[in-house]
């Protein structure tokens, strides 16, 4: 009879992989933004700012997608390292909105992005990747 519960490497496998794919595309679609619109409620320095941490957070993961395919889905990631880049993705996902609100003439003046995943945006902390 074969085990019910999946192995740590089944787990890793079938959560850490996806969820690094939609690391990188969500970063790629910011990055997008960032560097092709000028975000009009953002200074050009926190645009700038916010670039600079994608582009991190998307070189980050990037090195974590090789270790984990180099080590056969052996190495996991600490929670400390993806917490930062999920804030950072909702963070981003909240410029987007925001950013679309205002181009479609819909933002209302009450509309604001979320403290806790995001405001200010120049006081987000660096991201670094545990080894």
């Amino acid at each position: 009879m074969s085990n019910p519960h999946p192995t740590e490497q089944e787990l890793l496998k079938t959560i850490l992989e996806p969820l690094l794919e939609d690391f990188q595309y969500w970063f790629s679609r910011a990055r997008t933004l960032l560097e092709s619109e000028k975000i009009s409620f953002l200074g050009d320095e926190e645009q700038a700012d916010l670039l600079a941490r994608v582009k991190q957070a998307q070189q980050q993961v990037n090195v974590a997608q090789m270790l984990f395919k180099a080590t056969e889905g052996q190495a996991g990631i600490e929670t400390a390292t993806l917490v930062p880049w999920h804030q950072l993705v909702a963070q981003c996902w909240q410029v987007a909105m925001r950013w679309r609100s205002i181009k479609n003439g819909n933002y209302q003046a009450s509309d604001s992005i979320d403290p806790e995943v995001g405001s200010p945006i120049r006081n987000q902390p660096c991201l670094s990747l545990v080894s």
